[in-house]
C-alpha cells in the first residue's frame, strides 16, 4: 500500500510520492485552505484595516450569502460588524497601553479562569 500524506489544511490523504505532494501543495483548493486557517490568527487591527479598504459586495449584501465565500474580494462585513470590530481594536490597544504603563492587568484567558475556579472548588471540598 506504500506511505500515505496526510494534509491538515485540507483535511485528506493522498499517496505519498514526490509528484502527488508537489501536486498537491501547489494546488488552489490546497492554498485556500492553507490561508483560511492563517487568517483565523490574524490580529483584530489588520482584519479591519483590509476589510475597511475593500468595498462592500453587493450580492452579499442582497441575498445574505456570497458564491465565492471567504475568497471574495470584497468585503461581507455589515456596519455593526465593522463597528465591533472597531471597538475590539481599540480594547486591545488599550489594554497593550495599560501593561507597557506598567498597570497590574489581570489576566483574561480561560485557563486562568478555570485554574483558580479549580482550586475554589478543591478548597471548598476540603473544608
Amino acid at each position: 500500500m506504500g506511505k500515505r500524506y496526510f494534509c491538515d489544511y485540507c483535511d485528506r490523504s493522498f499517496q505519498d510520492n514526490l509528484h502527488n505532494r508537489k501536486k498537491h501543495l501547489n494546488g488552489v483548493q490546497h492554498l485556500r485552505a492553507k490561508r483560511v486557517w492563517y487568517d483565523l490568527f490574524r490580529d483584530a487591527a489588520a482584519i479591519l484595516q483590509e476589510e475597511q479598504s475593500k468595498k462592500p459586495c453587493r450580492k452579499f449584501l442582497q441575498t445574505g450569502q456570497c458564491d465565492f465565500g471567504s475568497n471574495c474580494r470584497f468585503s461581507h462585513m455589515t456596519e455593526q460588524d465593522l463597528e465591533k470590530l472597531s471597538a475590539q481594536v481599540q480594547g486591545e490597544q488599550r489594554l497593550k497601553e495599560l501593561r507597557q504603563e506598567g498597570a497590574d492587568v489581570p489576566p483574561g484567558t480561560i485557563e486562568d479562569w478555570l485554574e483558580k475556579r479549580a482550586k475554589r472548588l478543591s478548597t471548598a471540598q476540603n473544608n
